[in-house]
């Protein structure tokens, strides 16, 4: 018997059960013998405060002093890289995000930063809070905060079904029965299918697949390379160690939830496209690697109590910015389950708004 049951032990699922130890009696059930196995462990590693929309800005500035403060984050800085046709685009996320330094570049300063560049990106943004995050140092973070505060975590624990009688959730997982007065639904691209399971009224949160490749280039890619946005959103690319690279093409292909695989399509335009920006060689490909983004129809993460009345909890629909948001979601939603007063305006995310 538990206060509060969280289904998904990636990092919505850790974040929160860390931010919660300690206050109430908590367990985590996870699907798979591995907690973050799925979308926590197949990030692009990168925390942008443009990234997401003016939205979830707030969310990704709040958790800029956790991360940094506890050696999360590693300067990168960004450029946001056009065409003449995607010009306006840079014009239009300055407007967007007043509040972030996006400094404009020229073509002289564009070549400098990325060597090699081809003619007719002659446009560009920098935006220098950009920084790496250490997604896995993060998320065991996270866990062992939980755990040291006497959250249970039970693997290979997928949910069958859940009935809430008398107040009280009964829960069965693939390791047994469990009793829990709160659920929570932090279940990534599976948040909709955990819903219905328990009897809850899904609300669209949508899995959308997303593919990077570790590449090795001629030459090799500068450490010191920002991560380079296309304007378009066709691509990003940013170094790794020994002169690697990742890439993604920025593909959002709607999936069934599922353990999910690249398709050689999207390396092939990812690669393509590279080459259109760089005068690179790709010697090989010698990564490839894909994972679901789940959203809800606003695209905006929902967090709170369903309108049912009977303590189901959404945490989910965090997209790909779940990471870089991470603490200050972990502390609202706890606030919310506690009873406490969040420090952000919970509206944006509230469940009810789908009522």
């Amino acid at each position: 018997m538990t206060d509060i049951a969280i289904i998904g032990a990636g990092m919505a699922g850790a974040s929160l059960a860390g931010s919660l130890s300690g206050a109430a009696r908590v367990t985590i059930f996870e699907a798979e013998s591995q907690p973050g196995y799925h979308a926590t462990g197949r990030s692009a590693a990168f925390w942008s405060e443009s990234y997401g929309g003016p939205l979830i800005q707030p969310l990704t500035r709040a958790s800029a002093p956790f991360l940094a403060g506890n050696g999360f984050l590693k300067a990168r800085g960004a450029i946001h890289l056009a065409d003449a046709a995607g010009r306006f685009r840079l014009d239009a996320l300055r407007a967007e995000f007043p509040g972030v330094p996006l400094d404009l570049l020229d073509r002289a300063a564009l070549e400098a930063a990325i060597p090699g560049l081809r003619p007719g990106w002659d446009h560009g943004l920098a935006e220098p809070t950009c920084a790496d995050i250490d997604v896995a140092g993060l998320h065991a973070f996270y866990l062992a905060k939980a755990r040291a505060n006497g959250v249970r975590l039970v693997v290979d624990a997928g949910l069958v079904g859940a009935v809430c009688e008398g107040g009280r959730w009964r829960i069965e997982t693939e390791a047994g029965f469990h009793e829990s007065d709160i659920l929570v639904d932090a279940a990534g691209a599976w948040a909709d299918d955990v819903a219905m399971r328990c009897g809850e009224r899904p609300l669209g949160i949508a899995p959308y697949r997303r593919t990077i490749a570790q590449l090795r280039v001629d030459p090799p890619a500068p450490a010191d390379l920002p991560l380079i946005i296309d304007a378009d959103a066709n691509f990003y690319f940013k170094p790794e160690s020994g002169g690697r690279l990742w890439l993604s093409p920025q593909d959002e292909t709607l999936s069934a939830p599922c353990d999910c695989a690249p398709e050689e399509i999207d390396i092939a335009m990812a690669v393509d496209r590279l080459q259109r920006v760089v005068d690179w060689r790709v010697e090989a490909v010698e990564r490839k690697w894909a994972g679901l983004r789940s959203f809800a129809p606003d695209r905006l993460p929902v967090y709170g109590f369903s309108d049912s009345g009977k303590g189901f909890f959404w945490f989910a629909g965090q997209g790909g910015f779940g990471i870089q948001t991470a603490p200050a979601a972990a502390e609202l939603g706890a606030a919310l389950l506690l009873g406490g007063a969040p420090e952000l305006d919970p509206a944006p995310y509230s469940a009810l708004r789908f009522a």
